[in-house]
C-alpha cells in the first residue's frame, strides 16, 4: 500500500489542476494519471479505502483503478466501451464491460461507489446516479464529480462554444478540425446542471448528502453553491459525496 498526501483543497492544488487541463489532448495518459492521484487523495478525505470494494463507474482504462489499489482498495472499472476498456491495452483484471444504467452489481455489494466525468456523458444521469446508489452497502459513500453544462468546459472540446449551442459548437469544431469532437451533444455530451445534481441528491430516498464542493477549486469557494445562476457558471465541475442509509 503507498501512502497519499494529505488532501488539501487550496490554491496552489487548482492552478497544478488547471495547468494540467491544457496536456489533455496531448499527453492524455499522464494528464489522466495525475488526476486519478488527486480524486483519490480527496476520496480518501472521506473514507478509509485500504481494503475497501471500490466500483469505479465509466473508468476507462483504468488509470483510477490503479490507484484504488494502491490505496489498499479492491477495485472494480466499469465501462460501456470496449474501446475505452482497451485504450491503454488489454484491459486487466476486474474490468467489466457494463452500462452506467445497469449495473452488473448485487444490491448493496459495494463499499465505495465512485464516478469522475462520466455523468455528463449519460443521456439519463439521474438513472446512474440510482444504480450507483443501489449497488453501495448501507453506510457506504458514493462520490461523483461530473463537469455542469454551463462551466467554461462544459462543452468540453468544443467550448467555450457550447454557449451559442451544443450543436452549434459541434458544426464549429468540425469545421476548425475536419473531423467531428468526440463528445457529440445530445449522444455522448448532455446537460447537466448544479440545481438539478443538488436537488436529486437532497430529495433522493435513501441517501444523504455528505457533502458539496466546486472538485477543482479551493475549500473556500464552498459558498458558490449557495448562488443560483452564479454558481453554474463558476463552479466547473460538482463534487457530490453520497451516504447511503439504508
Amino acid at each position: 500500500m503507498t501512502d497519499h498526501p494529505a488532501f488539501r483543497a487550496d490554491a496552489a492544488r487548482s492552478v497544478r489542476l488547471f495547468r494540467a487541463f491544457r496536456t489533455e489532448q496531448v499527453a492524455p495518459a499522464a494528464y489522466y494519471a495525475g488526476l486519478a492521484r488527486d480524486a483519490v487523495a480527496q476520496l480518501s478525505h472521506y473514507v478509509d479505502l485500504n481494503g475497501q470494494l471500490v466500483a469505479d463507474v465509466g473508468g476507462g482504462p483504468g488509470f483510477f483503478v490503479r490507484e484504488f489499489r494502491e490505496a489498499g482498495a479492491l477495485a472494480l472499472c466499469l465501462d460501456t466501451d470496449s474501446g475505452e476498456l482497451a485504450a491503454l491495452g488489454a484491459p486487466g483484471p476486474g474490468s467489466v464491460l457494463a452500462s452506467a444504467l445497469r449495473l452488473p452489481l448485487a444490491s448493496g455489494t459495494v463499499d465505495v461507489c465512485f464516478s469522475s466525468n462520466v455523468l455528463e456523458h449519460v443521456g439519463d444521469w439521474r438513472s446512474m446516479l440510482a444504480e450507483m446508489v443501489r449497488v453501495t452497502k448501507p453506510g457506504g459513500v458514493i462520490f461523483v464529480a461530473f463537469t455542469n453544462w454551463l462551466s467554461p468546459w462544459g462543452g468540453h472540446e468544443t467550448s467555450p462554444w457550447h454557449y451559442l449551442g451544443g450543436e452549434r459548437a459541434a458544426r464549429r469544431y468540425q469545421c476548425r478540425h475536419g473531423k467531428p469532437p468526440k463528445n457529440r451533444y445530445g449522444r455522448s455530451l448532455y446537460p447537466v446542471s448544479v440545481a438539478g445534481a443538488l436537488a436529486w441528491a437532497r430529495t433522493e430516498q435513501g441517501v444523504v448528502l455528505a457533502d458539496a464542493v466546486p472538485r477543482y477549486l479551493p475549500g473556500w469557494t464552498r459558498p458558490l453553491l449557495r448562488l443560483p445562476v452564479l454558481r453554474e457558471f463558476l463552479t466547473w465541475n460538482l463534487l457530490l459525496v453520497l451516504r447511503r442509509t439504508d
